[in-house]
């Protein structure tokens, strides 16, 4: 049985004047503890759809199942949400900000504070339990959003572009360690990117997107040679330049098709 399962997903925006398709007859199934990618031209429904999934949005048909459960029908606390902004609240301690989920959900029990302190040492940002969000970098601020994301222990995280503002060297880091981290904790996760390396360095399969409205057009699988690596190292590998080149022809005549 998949642990994410999309089935016939559709969704409309209204206006005054019009309906317009979002997105239109997706289905897909993600197994548990995959990382899958979301990749496509702006207006293809990328974000849409991982509205939809973190129920924020209602499809205006079809069902989202995780773990068996039909979203659509529970209020799951079990999805993390990572954006592009770390959106921390700027008067609270950065131990604090980590351990609001836990306060929210009342499971601030010394042993799931303490996990969650230990993941921040993980991440060797421990010292900056007392520091304000204003003190950190740009870079050192996404790593404390994922520790505050997985946090509440979640089944399932969507990853909303989270390193696109970041400075390359930052990004190429951060990939690296969401990376390694969601590995190591068996998590499941989508990523919704624009970047065609990111998404191959990072995922075990890509579903690239077209639009208007938005269409799953392809599924690649990423090799194993790469999905056993490291981002950082997958982008050096032989294989990489070669998916690039095929996944970004397939990009570009979605591109080509839509102007």
């Amino acid at each position: 049985m998949s642990f994410l399962s999309l089935k016939n997903i559709n969704h409309l925006y209204f206006t005054k004047a019009q309906a317009t398709a979002a997105v239109k007859d997706i289905n897909i199934e993600v197994k548990e503890g995959e990382f899958i990618s979301f990749l496509g031209p702006s207006g293809c429904g990328k974000t849409t759809l991982l509205s939809i999934i973190a129920g924020l949005i209602s499809p205006s048909c079809g069902t989202v199942e995780l773990d068996g459960k039909d979203l659509s029908t529970n209020d799951s606390p079990d999805i993390g949400y990572m954006l592009q902004q770390d959106y921390l609240f700027p008067w609270k301690t950065i131990k604090e900000n980590i351990l609001l989920g836990l306060k929210l959900q009342k499971k601030s029990t010394p042993e799931n504070v303490e996990k969650v302190l230990q993941l921040l040492g993980e991440i060797e940002l421990s010292h900056t339990e007392n520091f304000f969000p204003r003190q950190l970098s740009g870079g050192m601020r996404q790593r404390i959003a994922l520790v505050r994301t997985l946090a509440t222990d979640p089944k399932l995280l969507l990853l909303d572009e989270p390193f696109s503002a970041l400075d390359y060297v930052t990004k190429l880091k951060l990939e690296d360690l969401v990376f390694t981290t969601l590995k190591h904790y068996h998590k499941t996760a989508v990523l919704v990117t624009h970047d065609i390396g990111e998404a191959i360095a990072m995922s075990d399969r890509i579903f690239l997107f077209s639009t208007n409205p938005g269409k799953l057009s392809k599924i690649f699988t990423v090799p194993e040679e790469l999905t056993s690596l490291t981002p950082f190292e997958a982008r050096n590998h032989p294989s990489f330049p070669e998916l690039f080149q095929t996944i970004w022809k397939e990009f570009e005549a979605i591109e080509q098709g839509t102007t």
